[in-house]
């Protein structure tokens, strides 16, 4: 019988991943919340059309990378969440958020897309999450950007490890202009383009902009900067984002072949990169979706967010958070089992972190109260127990002393 392995783009996180895994959520969590965003949570599965809708049509998620299974229900489709966006969107409209704006809201959680495999890259993975929905201004681009570099630099990244690189994609009006103008070009090179961007010419042009062909990065290069088809409006509405970003001190770097395919993207879009995981990598990324929610078929509202990838961020961390020390408790004997039961537990409720010596004589017991890394061994022996006491031993000196079993959660808790 074959050895069993875990799926294929799919890992356990054992406990030293883990704790990396949590450094991430929670410093997100814990900055979210001082910036004013609630945590929310979404169904890990949607029915299809929540992210048909948002995605597009003809996007490399839609068509090549979601999880997609038949409901009971004929003619329904449901498909595991392939990013957060979609769903907290489709929550705003369901329960009717529009009646209290703004709406700010953190989530975290698994997402899932069928996608190449590669280093932090996973078919099952995690993501941090911030959406702040119902400011149509550009402070609202501006704070949004400022969590995330407050966030990253939270998690121990500086400027010498991360660049901002941001663009804008202009109003509806300017996206229109923009977009023919496109059509235009590569259309004279439509033979020249690879077969996805010959598909993205005339539904999602572009997203050509951000191909990997290396001949349409050619085209690429010379093709009409969308600087030159932005309208006063748009303009405006940058150089207050920059401005704003300026008087934070966050440095930045525009990057006017950075886009979102999707009409409903409006204006701001940016990204956190770094080369500290080998080729140049996005670590968090987002941008304004002023016409997403209208799309879903709720009211007309103004949004931006971002998202971050965890397991990317947690390969970052200069170091895993440490375990904390336990006090192992350490019966010398058969007879003193019971008595070690009763107290590991009333040490636990104490609030000590409390590992109990399961079996073996005091020697083995103490070997697994080095080796599980206790700072402390409460060793139960039968004069201890006899003289209602115990034997607390600092198990980096080999310093002891004899301590009453009423004072010792006192004791034990003033070497925290």
């Amino acid at each position: 019988m074959a050895k069993l392995q875990p799926v294929r783009g799919t890992r356990d996180i054992l406990p030293d991943d883990m704790r990396r895994h949590r450094t991430v959520v929670e410093t997100c969590r814990r900055l979210a919340e001082r910036y004013g965003y609630h945590e929310m949570s979404t169904p890990v599965f949607e029915f299809t059309d929540v992210f048909r809708r948002t995605l597009g049509e003809t996007s490399d998620v839609v068509t090549k990378e979601m999880y997609t299974f038949p409901v009971r229900e004929e003619g329904d489709s449901v498909t595991l969440r392939p990013e957060a966006t979609a769903g907290v969107a489709r929550a705003f409209i369901t329960h009717g958020m529009q009646q209290s704006l703004p709406a700010k809201f953190f989530y975290t959680g698994p997402m899932f897309r069928h996608e190449r495999p590669q280093k932090g890259r996973l078919r099952q993975f995690h993501q941090v999450d911030v959406e702040l929905i119902g400011v149509a201004q550009p402070v609202g681009d501006v704070e949004m950007i400022a969590l995330g570099r407050h966030f990253l630099e939270e998690i121990g990244l500086d400027d010498r490890q991360i660049t901002l690189e941001i663009n804008t994609l202009g109003d509806l009006e300017s996206r229109k202009t923009y977009r023919q103008a496109l059509v235009d070009y590569f259309s004279r090179y439509e033979n020249d383009l690879s077969e996805d961007s010959r598909e993205r010419l005339h539904r999602n042009p572009l997203r050509i902009l951000d191909s990997k062909d290396e001949d349409d990065r050619k085209l690429v290069a010379e093709a009409p900067s969308f600087d030159e088809y932005l309208n006063r409006e748009s303009k405006d509405f940058f150089e207050a984002v920059l401005d704003g970003l300026k008087r934070l001190g966050i440095g930045y770097t525009l990057n006017d072949r950075l886009v979102r395919g999707l009409d409903y993207y409006t204006h701001t879009c940016f990204e956190f990169t770094t080369d500290a995981l080998g080729a140049q990598g996005t670590v968090l990324a987002g941008g304004r979706y002023d016409g997403l929610i209208e799309t879903m078929g709720g009211p007309s509202t103004p949004g931006i967010g971002w998202a971050a990838g965890v397991e990317r961020l947690a390969m970052l961390l200069s170091q895993a958070e440490a375990a904390p020390r336990p006090v192992a408790v350490v019966p010398a004997g058969d007879a003193q089992e019971g008595l070690a039961l009763e107290l590991t537990q009333r040490l636990r409720r104490d609030g000590l972190a409390v590992e109990l010596g399961y079996t073996g004589n005091l020697g083995k017991r103490l070997k697994r109260a080095d080796k599980v890394g206790a700072r402390v061994a409460v060793i139960l022996g039968e004069d201890e127990a006899a003289k209602g006491s115990a034997t607390v031993r600092d198990l980096d000196t080999g310093e002891q002393e004899l301590v009453a079993l009423d004072r010792l959660g006192e004791r034990l808790a003033a070497d925290r």
